[in-house]
């Protein structure tokens, strides 16, 4: 299986795979290269729909030149957990791109696939800036818009400084208030009925809109509830653990 960066050409034919509806899985079987080699270059560089071969190809060399300062081979800076920095790094960006695509902005995306990546689960402002290199404002934005969809919370550490969570719990928490952003829908939808007077098409056309939305909202709650339950319940406790550890010796009555 060939190794090192993808051609024009490879670039060239993963645009046609994706043209012709391929799943990643098979582009990358006809390259000869790994399933997840596709996917992080599709991410990275507009996803499936926004794929441009010539474009994704230049900022591929544009990336490779900032790496290599005086002309030199850049080192990736050593990580702690021992992970590839360079993987890390690029599978953040594929993931921000993902994120991108479900309609956050850029630094926003950033952010959150950042907090993701961490075995913590939370970075303070300062980490997130260093991380990404960028300013306290632009993460405090990113930050602010984050909190109101519900997709991250703060905590304060032991310093008193305020940290930036994710967790499993949210993805609950973020569904739920996508169904209630539907029922705004919903709500609005059937006033127009009235006010457009029952039994005319734009009344008709918003009735429908109205009964859509309010069978999406309560399917998403359904299944939130359901995985909730299901995916992230906590493991029963031991029935020994409970009441104390027992010695073994019978008790009197």
């Amino acid at each position: 299986m060939p190794g090192g960066r993808l051609t024009q050409q490879e670039r060239q034919q993963i645009a046609l795979g994706l043209a012709d509806g391929l799943a990643y899985a098979e582009i990358g079987r006809r390259l000869d290269r790994p399933t997840s080699t596709v996917t992080r270059e599709v991410m990275r560089n507009g996803g499936p729909t926004a794929y441009r071969p010539d474009l994704a190809h230049r900022a591929t060399e544009s990336r490779a030149r900032r790496r290599r300062p005086g002309g030199a081979a850049a080192v990736p800076a050593a990580r702690a957990d021992g992970r590839d920095a360079v993987a890390v790094r690029d599978y953040e960006e594929a993931f921000a791109t993902v994120f991108m695509q479900s309609g956050l902005p850029r630094m926003t995306a950033r952010v959150l696939a950042a907090l993701y990546a961490t075995d913590a689960g939370s970075l303070s402002a300062g980490e997130l800036g260093e991380r990404l290199q960028v300013s306290a404002g632009s993460i405090s934005k990113a930050i602010a818009f984050l909190e109101s969809q519900s997709l991250i919370r703060r905590e304060r550490d032991d310093r008193r400084r305020e940290r930036y969570v994710v967790d499993d719990e949210l993805w609950y928490q973020s569904m739920i208030a996508a169904a209630k952003a539907n029922e705004q829908m919903v709500e609005i939808a059937r006033q127009g009925v009235a006010v457009l007077g029952p039994g005319t098409p734009a009344a008709a056309r918003l009735e429908n809109v109205a009964r859509f939305m309010d069978f999406v909202s309560e399917g998403i709650v359904r299944a939130a509830e359901q995985a909730r339950e299901i995916l992230l319940a906590k493991p029963a406790e031991p029935e020994g653990a409970r009441g104390g550890a027992s010695d073994g010796a019978p008790h009197g009555d």
